[in-house]
């Protein structure tokens, strides 16, 4: 029987949602969001995946001096967590349905260049950033990532030495994903996150994640997760597969059925519970740092 290799577990903390009234928890300020990842690291997470968000309003925002100040929190408490800066704001569209149209007449569009949304990736070097290799519909806007904008944001995220998670949320997206690494535009080193259940992306079931996790490089190293009730048993599934995992508020605000969880520490450390109950082990921080990040 071969060793089963430890299961590293991410935390995604906020989000980009407006999910704060409908759980307090949801950590909002600068200072929040770093003591829920410090939080979430002790409970057993080894990478925290981090938006941020306006502290007045709770609202999303791309502020660099919010990314900023989350990620010097982390670092000055000396935390060994990994920490993971999201690019994924700057792609949302909501589209009329009365033509003609021009994207610049759209009065909620949220499109932002690659270099904009890289930015801040760029001047803070995380461990690791998010790259979403998806277009897609989302709920009813569109979430817009074209092939184009992915291989100039690659270039500029490789050329500062961060490891990218690339996350994707249907069949063709992780197709995709593989061609770009295939054809140089994105390293062999990149990590990927199989997104499972998001509205209107693949569904979280066993026989789904097989078929996406057979559509990745050979070799690749891999993370799943699952929105709202499917968090946890997602957990499972990809653990017996094989991959690794991802829990939060970002995705998920019930640690149970009916009961909002009290921070992101609380979904961790059930994940652990999980894990640690089917037989394998959490991975550390160190052990993420060796398995994932190009230059540990």
């Amino acid at each position: 029987m071969s060793k089963r290799l430890p299961v590293i577990i991410s935390c995604a903390l906020t989000g980009a949602g407006d999910t704060r009234a409908k759980n307090p928890a949801v950590p909002a300020s600068p200072r929040e969001i770093a003591d829920q990842a410090i939080e979430a690291a002790r409970a057993g997470a080894s990478i925290v995946h981090i938006h941020v968000r306006d502290p007045e309003t709770g609202k999303s925002s791309t502020k660099f001096a919010y990314y900023e100040e989350v990620v010097q929190r982390i670092r000055a408490s000396r935390c060994d967590v990994l920490i993971n800066l999201t690019t994924g704001p700057g792609t949302m569209l909501t589209v009329p349905t009365d033509a003609p149209f021009r994207v610049e007449s759209i009065p909620d569009a949220e499109l932002m260049t690659p270099h904009e949304r890289v930015a801040h990736v760029v001047r803070l070097k995380p461990d690791i950033c998010s790259l979403d290799v998806a277009t897609m519909s989302f709920g009813d806007a569109v979430f817009v990532n074209p092939a184009n904008h992915l291989r100039e944001m690659a270039t500029e995220i490789a050329a500062c030495g961060v490891t990218m998670e690339l996350e994707v949320f249907d069949f063709g997206h992780a197709r995709l994903a593989s061609h770009l690494i295939a054809t140089g535009a994105i390293p062999k080193s990149a990590y990927f996150q199989l997104c499972m259940s998001v509205p209107w992306g693949a569904p979280a079931t066993p026989t789904v994640l097989a078929e996406m996790q057979r559509l990745l490089p050979p070799g690749a190293r891999w993370s799943a997760f699952g929105v709202g009730a499917d968090q946890f048993p997602m957990v499972a599934i990809a653990t017996i597969l094989g991959g690794h995992v991802r829990v939060g508020l970002e995705d998920n605000l019930y640690v149970s059925p009916g009961k909002l969880a009290r921070d992101n520490a609380e979904l961790v450390a059930k994940a652990a519970r999980i894990i640690e109950d089917l037989g394998y082990e959490v991975a550390t921080p160190d052990h993420a740092r060796t398995t994932l990040l190009a230059n540990p």
